[in-house]
């Protein structure tokens, strides 16, 4: 499919056509919330101040800003706060990125939003929150990253235990995406009560939602540490494999030198692979007794290095011709986040484009993260110019406003209630979406397999696997194989109000479960698809794993560094794999989660777009094309496109005052990278010393001397402990936190996240009273609902009464094997 096909199409206004949007926000996590908005069709006003967003800096800025109009206004100025608080009143959102105290400044708090501006939906993202102790603490990326254990657990791009440092904008586009819930959330509980109300999102929260499962595996461990022996990382301190994943998630070279990423995770997968490889007869020999849980670091090491081996015997061409030939294999290319665009699946969907921009030339970039009709679902248009449209908007901010007489404002439930959401589907990426609607109140019925969703038994602790994913849901186990399955699947998705189907292309369809079918039972259906690549097209049929995508998309290589064509030397070779699979394979953060978050921004597109009268076919969210949305920043290319800040070989950093540095006892990280945090930093440091040498004066000096600062604030944060540096450059409003240097998913449920309002409390049917994610949202009338997990068919019984069935009918359906 060329380029510009879907550009050229007449797509229509888009489902939120007629918001308003006004977006102060200043950083990555609002933009890309705001862009999401203007791509479903909401008119974006962007609020700029004289000198410009600095987001123009960043060299994604044409694709962050897409479709938006630009507006110049100056805050302290009382004509320019005039024309702001006359785009507030005819606004249906507003999204800002300051800290809690300079939103308070701006009058954008709950009580002042609601006198001001009641029916106004009010997005506020922040990094650490508004109401812990860390709220006014800067909010950068790697901060967050840092503090809340990510870099630890991406410890294994270095060579040893220390953290590592990536670029992927995990935390930002999370609490993004994490805005956008709230958002739609917000606006369809003004369907019912004509008021808007302040939303909350924050970046340590929101992080926290791409874990699959290993929270649960961290509080296991935690309460019954005989119970089974700890995985522990990967590779160990030698570089050789510990896992049997290593094998199932094989991570080598073509003899031409393409990196691909297996995924042969299923028993019978593994079967295929081996047999491809020609290593099956080889499993005779007594040394590999166990297989693939192989006794001593050097069987395992031979046994992975061999595999490496085999792989490197054949050219891309004859690997792509045996997936064609055996489709129980199957290896995923690795792509930067500029070739993820020319990914066969994405040229098919039409989810890459080219924007023509009179100043840039062509800009490629990809399309809107949802699609419906087999399209995108409008057409993108270009950044703006700084203050384009000024003199239109002062005009539109004049103009006369709705009316503000409302009700008072009080308090209500949760913004999902009363919506009910049929989730069929497996594991993770997909069916956490649901999960995170649930939170926000909706009733999710997960229909499951008799022996329950496989996430369940993923681990060796039973139920681990699956606890987060279920929370909040009712199970029904059935067999959708028997025509009384299916009937009963039928009667359900008659008395909801949204399907999400989560199957490899073609399969929903084969089970008599696709949109046309449980539409002509229910005809206003909400109909989501979630698949990993497509309903359709060259990869609709493949499987689809966080790795995999991981490596389609970009997000691998960007965290691992790894370009061009794989090292010569053997040693190095391995080493590339091993921050490849570094890079896309570490479930702290991954591309199920990116994909999760994804979907559920879908499901409310979809429910609101229903709610306003505008009926939505098709609606399409994959793994694939989220995660490449949440690589926008990186993988907008245009001619002359300034490149990105690197890290460095260490994976320390991206420049002297923005890296970890080691302190007496452990790691810190600084984030000082402005202008205007130099003389807070040198004043908080004490003795300035070499900080004063000229070389250091100016921002432009510091840059060109990036290394030799670097060795300079090496040796000054060595000289004290990482808790007292961070206690005394936070004090001074500099960006500076303790690394943590355990997993994430064990230190979020510590008792400093939890008084800190990132974890609530639940009750499980397995794992009794214990700590759970926070919902990722905040509201200032509305509340959520955060709920533990289900045990497999748990709400069989009581789903089928609902429907009619009686007891003796129940009885029969569980004798006959339908129903668990």
């Amino acid at each position: 499919m060329p380029d510009r096909i879907d550009q050229d199409d007449d797509l229509g206004e888009g489902p939120l056509h007629g918001l308003v949007v006004v977006d102060l926000s200043t950083t990555l996590p609002g933009a890309q919330a705001t862009q999401f908005l203007a791509d479903a069709g909401a008119d974006v006003i962007l609020v700029e101040p004289r000198e410009g967003n600095r987001l123009r800096a960043n060299p994604g800025w044409p694709g962050l800003l897409r479709g938006k109009r630009s507006i110049t206004l100056d805050l302290h100025d009382d004509t320019d706060r005039a024309t702001l608080d006359g785009l507030l009143a005819r606004a249906d959102v507003a999204v800002t990125t300051l800290r809690p105290a300079a939103a308070a400044r701006l009058g954008f708090t709950a009580e002042e939003l609601a006198a001001r501006y009641p029916r106004l939906v009010a997005a506020l993202i922040t990094g650490w929150g508004t109401h812990g102790p860390w709220a006014d603490r800067k909010g950068y990326e790697a901060l967050i990253l840092a503090k809340s254990g990510v870099l630890h657990s991406k410890h294994q791009l270095t060579t040893g235990p220390d953290p590592a440092h990536v670029t992927t904008p995990y935390a930002s586009f999370a609490a993004a995406q994490a805005a956008v819930h709230g958002i739609l959330a917000a606006l369809l509980e003004r369907e019912e009560s004509g008021l808007g109300q302040l939303v909350e999102s924050d970046l340590v929260t929101a992080v926290g939602a791409y874990d699959p499962y290993n929270w649960f595996y961290e509080l296991v461990l935690d309460r019954f540490p005989d119970a089974f022996q700890p995985m522990g990382a990967a590779f160990d301190q030698q570089g050789r494999p510990q896992t049997k994943l290593l094998y199932a998630l094989l991570i080598a070279a073509t003899a031409d030198g393409t990196w691909l990423q297996f995924a042969q995770t299923a028993p019978r997968l593994m079967r295929a692979w081996l047999d491809e490889l020609d290593l099956s007869a080889e499993l005779a020999d007594p040394r590999w007794d166990g297989f693939p849980l192989l006794p001593t670091p050097g069987l395992r090491f031979e046994w992975w290095n061999k595999m490496i081996s085999k792989v490197g015997e054949r050219t891309l061409k004859e690997w792509e011709e045996a997936f064609t030939r055996n489709p129980d294999v199957f290896g995923e290319q690795f792509r930067t986040p500029d070739e993820a665009l020319d990914h066969p699946q994405l040229v098919h969907e039409g989810r890459r484009v080219v924007v023509d921009d009179p100043d840039l030339g062509p800009v490629r970039q990809p399309s809107t993260l949802v699609h419906a009709a087999g399209r995108p679902l409008t057409r993108i248009r270009r950044a703006p110019r700084l203050g384009e449209h000024t003199r239109e908007l002062r005009t539109f901010a004049r103009s006369t406003a709705p009316s503000n007489s409302v009700a008072q404002q009080g308090r209500c439930g949760p913004p999902l209630a009363g919506v009910t959401v049929l989730e069929l589907g497996a594991m993770y990426a997909g069916p956490y979406g649901a999960t995170l609607l649930a939170d926000l109140g909706a009733r999710v019925i997960k229909v499951e397999p008799l022996d329950g969703d496989l996430i369940r038994t993923i681990m060796a602790f039973p139920e681990a696997g699956g606890a987060k994913v279920l929370q909040g849901k009712e199970s029904i186990a059935v067999d959708l194989r028997s025509p009384e399955g299916l009937e009963i699947l039928r009667e359900l998705a008659g008395q909801v109000d949204v399907v999400l189907q989560c199957y490899r292309a073609g399969v929903a369809a084969r089970m008599g479960v696709d949109e046309a079918s449980l539409k002509s039972v229910n005809p206003d259906l909400v109909y989501v698809n979630a698949p990993g690549y497509g309903i359709d097209g060259p990869y609709g049929s493949k499987p689809a794993y966080a790795p995999s995508i991981g490596a389609a998309s970009g997000v691998s290589v960007t965290d691992a560094q790894v370009v061009g064509r794989p090292a010569d030397e053997r040693d190095q070779l391995l080493g590339q794999a091993r921050k490849l699979y570094a890079g896309g394979t570490v479930p702290a953060v991954q591309s199920d989660g990116m994909a999760a978050l994804g979907v559920a921004s879908a499901l409310l597109l979809g429910i609101y777009a229903k709610r306003r009268g505008i009926e939505l076919t098709d609606i399409v969210a994959t793994m694939l094309g989220t995660s490449t949305q949440a690589l926008i920043a990186h993988n907008t290319g245009y001619e002359g496109r300034p490149a990105h800040p690197g890290v460095d070989p260490a994976f320390r950093g991206t420049s002297a005052l923005y890296r970890m540095y080691p302190a007496s006892d452990g790691w810190l990280f600084l984030a000082a990278p402005k202008e205007r945090e130099w003389a807070a930093l040198v004043a908080a440091l004490g003795d300035p010393g070499d900080l004063a040498d000229d070389r250091f004066a100016t921002s432009r000096a510091r840059a060109a001397a990036d290394d030799a600062l670097a060795d300079v604030l090496t040796k000054i944060f060595a000289t004290r402990t990482k808790a007292e540096w961070e206690a005394d450059l936070t004090a001074r409003d500099v960006g500076c936190v303790a690394v943590t240097q355990e997993p994430a998913e064990r230190h979020m449920q510590g008792d400093e996240f939890h008084a800190a309002g990132y974890t609530v409390d639940a009750v499980s049917p397995v794992f009794d009273a214990h700590r759970r994610l926070a919902p990722l949202n905040r509201f200032s009338r509305s509340t959520t609902k955060p709920e533990a997990g289900c045990t497999v068919g748990q709400h069989t019984d009581a789903l089928l009464r609902a429907i009619g069935y009686d007891e003796a009918r129940i009885a029969r359906l569980r004798e006959a094997h339908v129903v668990r």
